[in-house]
């Protein structure tokens, strides 16, 4: 029997593992972030906190991840993400 690979080698087989990788990256700064303001015992009201699970912009995240440490409050997160 003879298996065909040749889908696994293919354009589209590589952005699709490489745009899950890139979601795995995303889930895993986003629980960085709700982790330690609840470490800090910082109340992450539903609308942050969808906010911040839904982004997948890998850059705000790491930033968010970085201001998670500091913020008086979650919100402060989206300080300089809002118009």
């Amino acid at each position: 029997m003879t298996v065909e690979l040749s889908f696994f080698r293919s354009e589209t087989s590589q952005r699709l593992r490489a745009e899950g990788h890139m979601e795995g990256r995303a889930e895993e700064r986003a629980e960085s972030v709700l982790r330690t303001l609840k470490h800090r015992g910082i109340e992450v009201p539903e609308a942050v906190r969808k906010r911040i699970v839904d982004c997948a912009d890998l850059e705000t995240l790491a930033a968010w991840v970085d201001l998670s440490y500091t913020v008086k409050s979650a919100e402060e997160l989206f300080a300089d993400y809002d118009d």
